[in-house]
């Protein structure tokens, strides 16, 4: 079963992929402060979504995930980011995609989202609605990090490793949901690059009637089965998050043999997560609070 709170809870995820030990640490020590940073939120009384920004934008700031600082580079050698973040009460949503020179996408997501006209921006559009919304653009490469460097001068598209995506879920003492996603896509990727982090219903998706949920992996295969949606509403069915998430990582290994993971937390507040990745470092914080619980 699902584990389960009484009140506010959250869940972050560092992204699927394989193991890479050298940072493995790093991750879960980024992955518990995140969490950590969203609680903060929440036992203060604060809304759901303000939990899951805040837990993506300390990610975005750790140069071990690849989100923000830290993201990989695209086949030019650019960082373009795709985030969004969705609130379960109102389905309100907010997304970016390939965007430039932007140290904290999820903000710019969740700017997108407060001015409530559009979902989706994206490319040289978003960038322009930043300053519009007083969101300050960085230079090139002030995101860039030597580790991420180093990768695109091998011009590989080498064995995913885990840090594909971050993400976080939340529920707030009213019972609100919400979820956040941002990332930097696949190494290498073409330039213009949308995946399913940019997506509602994709890569997020929160309803306060059922649950909320964040998705990393293969974007493309995660896209074909609206997976973030398929995982929320799967759990009408199976009504435990942590079978809700199984089921839904195996249908898209089933129809897609794709690499993916997710995170699921339910209207009460119980969560659930799986891959078919060998690993997926993710934190969460429950109940009082007391302790930061870390899986891998």
């Amino acid at each position: 079963m699902g584990a389960k709170s009484p009140g506010p809870a959250i869940l972050v995820h560092g992204g699927a992929g394989r193991l890479i030990p050298e940072i493995a640490e790093l991750r879960r020590v980024g992955v518990r402060q995140a969490a950590t940073r969203g609680w903060e939120v929440l036992s203060r009384g604060g809304p759901a979504v303000e939990a899951v920004e805040q837990s993506v934008r300390f990610l975005e700031n750790d140069p071990a995930f690849n989100a923000g600082r830290g993201a990989c580079l695209n086949r030019d050698g650019e960082i373009e980011l795709d985030a969004s973040i969705m609130s379960g009460g109102d389905l309100e949503a907010g997304a970016i995609g390939a965007v430039k020179q932007i140290a904290n996408p999820i903000s710019l997501a969740r700017a997108v989202m407060e001015a409530g006209r559009h979902v989706l921006l994206v490319g040289e559009g978003a960038r322009r609605f930043a300053a519009q919304a007083g969101i300050a653009s960085c230079p090139p490469d002030a995101l860039v990090t030597a580790r991420q460097r180093a990768r695109w001068a091998e011009k590989t598209t080498a064995e995913r490793e885990a840090g594909g995506t971050v993400g976080a879920v939340a529920r707030d003492r009213t019972g609100r949901l919400a979820a956040a996603t941002s990332t930097g896509g696949l190494p290498f990727k073409a330039p213009g690059r949308v995946g399913d982090s940019a997506l509602i219903g994709c890569g997020t998706y929160a309803d306060d009637r059922l649950g909320a949920a964040s998705c990393t992996g293969d974007g493309e295969a995660i896209i074909k089965l609206v997976l973030a949606k398929t995982a929320v509403e799967l759990l009408a069915e199976e009504r435990d998050p942590m079978a809700a998430a199984k089921r839904a990582i195996d249908l898209l290994t089933a129809r897609t043999r794709a690499d993916a993971g997710i995170i699921l937390i339910d209207s009460l507040g119980r969560i659930g997560h799986a891959r078919n990745t060998a690993q997926m470092t993710c934190a969460y914080l429950l109940g009082d609070g007391s302790a930061v619980e870390v899986v891998d």
